[in-house]
């Protein structure tokens, strides 16, 4: 049976992401065991609130270091919401800058609308060759919240023995001004702003595409 380890750092709504992969018929273990989180077939990354907290209680667990670890050995993370978030260069947030784990570069800033958080279902512009959009590039997703990234650029991870590949995948989205990313692929690295464990059959097919990635 394929393991999925969602990763227990204190920071979100993660019974409904183990109930989403465990309707999949997917061994979904909550934990912040490093060991667990490293050989696991699939890592998941929520997060909700503030982008430097969470980076705070993750780096106060060593998920930094599973998700570096992971990366280094090619296997599958997945960042939802805040989770992906913090995959980027830097966090801007209440006036104070927080440092993600520099995976890809970008700074996650305050969406430019008339009306924050972006709350509810919106639909995306996925590429043709989107690996988690497969089949429901179409759909609608539900999104929660007030940052984003409006740009992404490839990292040479050299320094830090990780090779993603040369391929990048953007999903995008529009909100009030803000053109923001919706999801991200690049080698066994993925991300998502929206939840898809909150985002019905759709939802539920993107992770099937992602659990079909290994």
């Amino acid at each position: 049976m394929t393991s999925v380890v969602i990763f227990d750092y204190g920071f979100g709504n993660v019974r409904s992401m183990v109930r989403a992969l465990a309707n999949l018929g997917v061994d979904a273990t909550l934990t912040s065991d490093y060991r667990q989180a490293l050989e696991a077939d699939g890592l998941v990354v929520p997060g909700v609130g503030a982008f430097g907290a969470c980076m705070e209680g993750l780096r106060h667990v060593s998920g930094d270091r599973v998700i570096m670890d992971r990366l280094r050995a090619g296997r599958s993370v997945l960042g939802v919401c805040v989770g992906e978030q913090i995959m980027f260069d830097q966090g801007n947030e209440h006036g104070e800058q927080a440092s993600g784990l520099g995976l890809i570069g970008g700074t996650v800033d305050l969406l430019d609308a008339d009306v924050v958080p972006h709350m509810g279902w919106d639909t995306v512009e996925a590429p043709a060759d989107s690996v988690l959009l497969n089949g429901v590039a179409d759909e609608r997703f539900y999104f929660v919240h007030s940052y984003a990234a409006c740009s992404a650029t490839p990292k040479d991870l050299s320094s830090e023995y990780i090779d993603l590949g040369d391929e990048e995948r953007i999903t995008w989205c529009t909100y009030g001004r803000s053109r923001f990313i919706a999801a991200y692929e690049r080698g066994p690295l993925f991300a998502t702003q929206f939840h898809p464990e909150k985002s019905a059959e759709a939802g539920a097919q993107l992770l099937r595409n992602w659990l079909a990635t290994f």
